[in-house]
């Protein structure tokens, strides 16, 4: 596109130059004319968003606020809606950057530049079903008409090399304890565990020691509990392919979850409730204790998961055809619903020692798994679309995570996210304070039986809206206060509750709001904000109330009142988003980590102010770094099976742990913990502990790269996206053990076959990876051989010379 045509077709042109100059630029240009990258079929045009333009420009990462689109950006759209002349556009895929340009939060005028973008062509949109929040951006901000799909099928990630190893030899100690042998096979598995890095989760003694009988069932307990947890741990295999549904076996893995949740609000229980209770034992002792390495009750909670795989497996098969498809659901499952006693998943259960379970309860549960099942293998995704470009009107439905709330199937619908006054939930409250007592009480173990004082959270959008709340009920009961709901059910009060009551002191908060959270949850913001302004002014003792201590030491600083001290929320400036962290290290263009707070603390100093209502957001960076200078530790959630702490990048962009550590006038190392709230057995580990779990249930698990690279090409980027986001963690917290780094240079370097099939499946992306390991060694967070380094070096020219056509052979 000729520079003259592009300012003659794109009016908003000139308010472009303040940032990028004049046209052309050099982006998606080649310094005469615009480049509109894409190819056209026919009626179809299939084109290639252009990026936000600053991922490798270190000063504009910087910018406390969003710069303009660039010049080739603007052009694409125009490209579209003049010369294509498109009817309508599909955006393919979640989260581009359109929606995300800058301009107002909702309600566009003609001077935002996602209404500019855009125009008048009709927008359709394919999002991800468990992402209804940036869903509701793209809604709000492009006018989009989003499809939902389904996410990757969700199975277990499954034992390999050493860890499979480890496994069989448990099973050998427990047939082979009491004999001569049990000392021996125990020496074994210290010495196996210790090869798989098992030691930095689980205390290990030095092999030979003398150990009493008591003390090798304790160790092995706690060895086999983390084989379990790394064995059962869901994980998405391979990509989703729209308008495909699951085969029998994904959904009886999907399956399998969602009977796993007890549903209070539906008269359901859990099947592994059901068959704890069969044999007089609540399924919540046996995870605490299966947590805690008791052999006896890791054995049970493992048989149990057998058993319900099994019972769903019988079930599924029965609507299961020779390909392999689930056909007709309720045409084959209603005559067993009508005689229970033919049941498959009762002959199942009666085979074992939960035959005594309730058939009722069970078949209300399996009642509930078929209407499930119906909808996990409706194809509407194709359909919708269809619908949506013949300007018919496509069905909404809820968007968040398929397990928690089944409602999200069948996809293909308009997605919309919740009522925001209607969190949080009180089922959430009860989930935060059992993630928050068992936050506190892991912080107290590590430090020496002391409350930490204040704690940096991150609030998520999407997580919010599919927990109903729940890390926003985390928050308030730090402070110690309650939601209180009107008479319709809208949470817009707040109190608090007796120290006599709440056992503990009050823990200040310093709370970073994701931009999308922002956009979709300013009531809350208000509710926190009052929250936190409530506490700081209660006439309690310094000791009791760390949020006033706090805020009375900070506004005798500042020379401010202690209400105004006592603000604690903050986020991006209005219109803008992240921390721009994460684009600066996909794209290498950071110096130092340094560089990295600095983007943080320019981008996210943003404060809400419940007191200034319609002001917008106030950058206070000053009380921000005094109150994330009282920080004992950082704290983030996992609530769904489908995105865990590597799979994207937002997790590391939001994390402030070496920051708070820089602001400490102690310089004390930060403690940093993750919630996982992906099971019924909610868990708070460690950051360590969570991306040690990560690598090695996905990274280097065959079972997710197989996976991963049956989808060719885009499986190669997704491994480097992990390798990239491993070492994003290592640059915000430096949380990442060295034999992370080791064992995927093995997996996907050391290894000659694999190397290969990368190379050849994705150039371009093998060439990121190879580059990211010589960056981790570069920048301190990897320690190997020059060996490694020397190949790496090597495969690096190989690599650059095979993507430009060089043969040197």
């Amino acid at each position: 596109m000729s520079v003259r045509e592009y300012e003659r077709l794109t009016p908003y042109s000139k308010a472009l130059e303040e940032n990028w100059g004049k046209p052309p630029g050099n982006l998606n240009s080649d310094g005469q004319n615009l480049l509109i990258y894409g190819k056209q079929y026919g009626n179809v045009f299939i084109g290639v968003q252009p990026t936000f333009g600053y991922e490798g420009d270190p000063m504009r990462l910087l910018f406390a606020k969003s710069a303009s689109p660039h010049h080739g950006f603007a052009a694409y759209y125009t490209f579209l809606e003049k010369i294509f002349g498109a009817d309508a556009l599909l955006h393919f895929g979640t989260h581009g950057s359109l929606e995300f340009m800058p301009g107002k939060q909702v309600g566009m005028s003609d001077i935002c530049y996602p209404d500019s973008l855009i125009g008048s062509s009709p927008n359709v949109y394919y999002y991800a079903a468990n992402n209804p929040s940036e869903a509701t951006v793209a809604k709000r901000r492009s006018y989009a008409n989003t499809i939902s799909y389904l996410t990757p099928p969700a199975e277990n990630a499954g034992l390999y090399k050493g860890l499979k190893q480890l496994s069989e030899m448990i099973s050998s100690y427990q047939s082979l304890k009491d004999t001569g042998r049990g000392e021996q096979i125990v020496n074994s598995i210290i010495s196996t565990a210790k090869q798989c890095n098992l030691d930095k989760d689980v205390e290990l003694p030095e092999e030979g020691a003398e150990l009493s009988a008591d003390e090798r069932d304790t160790i092995i307990g706690k060895v086999y509990g983390k084989i379990m947890e790394i064995e059962s741990r869901l994980l998405p295999c391979g990509l989703h392919v729209i308008g495909e549904p699951p085969t029998a076996m994904e959904a009886i893995a999907t399956l399998v979850n969602i009977a796993a949740l007890d549903r209070p609000d539906d008269g359901i229980y859990s099947l592994p409730t059901i068959l704890a209770e069969s044999i007089g034992r609540n399924m919540e002792d046996i995870y605490r204790n299966s947590n805690n390495g008791i052999l006896e009750d890791v054995e049970l909670s493992r048989e149990i998961t057998d058993v319900c795989r099994a019972a769903i497996t019988a079930f599924v098969e029965e609507t299961t055809n020779s390909k392999g498809q689930v056909v007709n659901v309720f045409d084959q499952l209603g005559a067993l619903f009508a005689i229970p006693k033919k049941a498959p998943w009762v002959a199942v259960v009666q085979r074992t020692r939960f035959a005594a379970a309730s058939r009722d309860k069970m078949r209300s549960l399996f009642e509930f798994l078929g209407e499930c099942l119906k909808q996990v293998v409706a194809n509407n995704e194709v359909s919708s679309l269809k619908d949506a470009l013949e300007g018919k009107y496509v069905e909404p439905g809820p968007g968040g995570d398929p397990i928690r709330n089944p409602k999200v199937l069948p996809t293909g619908k308009n997605i919309h996210a919740l009522d925001p006054q209607s969190i949080p939930t009180v089922a959430a409250m009860q989930c935060a304070k059992t993630v928050v007592d068992r936050l506190l009480e892991r912080q107290r173990a590590e430090n020496g039986g002391a409350y930490p004082e204040t704690i940096a959270l991150v609030l998520w959008g999407t997580d919010n809206i599919k927990t109903y709340g729940e890390s926003l009920a985390q928050v308030l009961w730090l402070l110690g206060v309650e939601p209180k709901p009107d008479a319709l059910g809208r949470v817009n009060k707040v109190e608090p509750v007796p120290l006599s009551e709440l056992g503990r002191p009050r823990v200040d908060v310093v709370v970073n709001c994701s931009g999308v959270f922002r956009d979709l949850f300013i009531n809350q913001m208000n509710l926190l904000d009052r929250a936190v302004k409530l506490v700081a002014e209660l006439d309690e003792p310094a000791e009791m109330n760390f949020v006033r201590k706090h805020a009375i030491e900070q506004s005798q600083k500042l020379g401010v009142p202690v209400r105004e001290a006592a603000t604690r929320i903050f986020s991006n400036a209005s219109g803008s988003y992240s921390a721009n962290i994460s684009l600066a290290v996909e794209n290498s263009s950071w110096e130092s980590e340094q560089q990295l707070q600095e983007m943080y603390l320019k981008r996210k100093s943003f404060a809400f102010d419940s007191d200034a209502p319609g002001s917008g957001m106030k950058e206070k960076r000053e009380v921000f770094e005094l109150a994330l200078g009282t920080a004992d530790a950082t704290f983030q959630n996992l609530d769904s099976s489908e995105i865990s702490l590597t799979d994207v990048s937002h997790y590391f962009d939001s994390d402030p742990t070496k920051l708070v550590q820089s602001l400490r006038k102690d310089s004390k190392k930060v403690s940093s913990y993750i919630a996982d709230t992906t099971t019924a057995n909610a868990q708070v580990r460690t950051l360590a502990e969570t991306v040690r779990l990560d690598a090695r249930t996905k990274m280097l698990n065959p079972k997710w790269y197989e996976g991963m690279l049956r989808s060719g090409y885009e499986g190669v980027r997704e491994i480097e996206k992990r390798l990239t986001n491993t070492m994003g963690w290592s640059a915000t917290s430096g949380q990442v053990d060295n034999w992370v780094y080791e064992e995927a240079n093995s997996t996907f370097i050391a290894d000659e076959a694999m190397q290969k099939r990368l190379l050849e499946t994705n150039p371009n992306s093998f060439r990121k990876l190879v580059q990211t390991f010589l960056e981790a060694n570069g920048r301190g967070y990897w320690e190997t051989s020059e060996e490694n380094l020397d190949k790496l070096r090597q495969l690096y020219a190989e690599v650059e010379d095979k993507i430009e056509g060089i043969d040197r052979m």
